[in-house]
């Protein structure tokens, strides 16, 4: 169990608002259920959800030990670029999560990667995450890497770590983008008023950097390049919306009621490029943009013709 003490600093607002905003990974929906379990005390005393607080109070907030969840294996084909002992790449189809989490249990990339590998995959991430150096969004396609062991996930979570590992990805993004190439250097974190979303932020946030430059322009939209220098949660995502031209067809950051049909969010993690962990060679690695990226394309064609 994980226990938080908190102290209010702004009169007025409700117990359950104030857990949600103080940054300890609990949500609001989250927080309810804890001060309805006792999980929650407010200056010594069982809480309440509809309280409003004081300056000074005390709110103490007692987080259970999650219950342990092992992914299981399943037969879920697998479109593997590369592999060897150490390590794969994996080209994911955009509607795949990673890896499991609350709503997706089954039916995920490392339910995949065990039937697969077995018991090669590294441990670093636990029995929920095994192999996983890094992510992609469940909406976005595109390729990543698997360590199949501790050595070489170290190894390769260094090279992210040190802004050395290649990822370039291709998106359409709504708008006409004036420049024919920029960088955002902006730092990201989680959105304050919805957990779920990140945005730029300078509290409790990290350095993000994108590097973008423009493929073609179309009617209303532009399709373009990103290579990233960090990888942070929905990074080209958060940083194309703040330039005023979010990723097409992006429920979360878009733009609603766009008039040209899509097939869902268009960005695809196009090029990777890495140090082998055991032979030290520069490996690089390009897919081929996926159907429904060239079909949304033909789309943007027609139109602009």
């Amino acid at each position: 169990m994980t226990e938080h003490t908190l102290i209010c600093s702004e009169s007025g607002v409700r117990l359950d608002k104030f857990i949600a905003d103080a940054d300890i990974g609990v949500s609001r929906s989250a927080a309810v259920g804890l001060i309805e379990s006792g999980g929650v005390s407010l200056n010594g005393e069982r809480a309440n959800k509809k309280q409003k607080l004081k300056t000074g109070d005390e709110i103490k907030v007692c987080i259970p030990d999650p219950v342990p969840y092992e992914a299981k294996a399943k037969n879920i084909p697998l479109d593997i670029v590369y592999e060897d002992n150490d390590l794969l790449v994996v080209n994911k189809p955009k509607g795949m999560v990673v890896h499991p989490a609350a709503g997706n249990y089954d039916g995920t990339l490392v339910n995949a990667l065990l039937y697969h590998c077995g018991d090669s995959l590294s441990g670093i991430n636990g029995v929920l995450r095994p192999g996983i150096v890094h992510r992609i969004d469940k909406d976005t396609s595109g390729l990543l890497i698997v360590a199949k062991n501790d050595e070489s996930h170290k190894f390769l979570s260094g090279q992210i770590k040190e802004h050395s590992f290649t990822r370039e990805y291709e998106a359409v993004v709504w708008g006409s983008v004036r420049e024919d190439e920029g960088t955002v250097n902006a730092p990201i974190g989680r959105n304050p008023n919805d957990r779920k979303k990140m945005c730029i932020t300078q509290k409790n946030s990290k350095e993000a950097v994108t590097h973008y430059s423009v493929i073609a322009r179309y009617k209303g939209y532009t399709h373009i390049r990103c290579v990233l220098e960090t990888g942070r949660t929905h990074q080209i995502r958060v940083h194309m919306a703040s330039l005023g031209h979010p990723v097409a067809g992006d429920l979360v950051y878009g733009v609603k009621n766009e008039k040209v049909a899509f097939e869902g969010q268009c960005l695809h993690a196009k090029k990777i490029g890495f140090v082998h962990p055991a032979t030290g060679e520069y490996m690089e690695f390009d897919s081929e943009l996926p159907e429904y990226f060239k079909n949304f394309l033909t789309k943007l064609r027609n139109i602009s013709a």
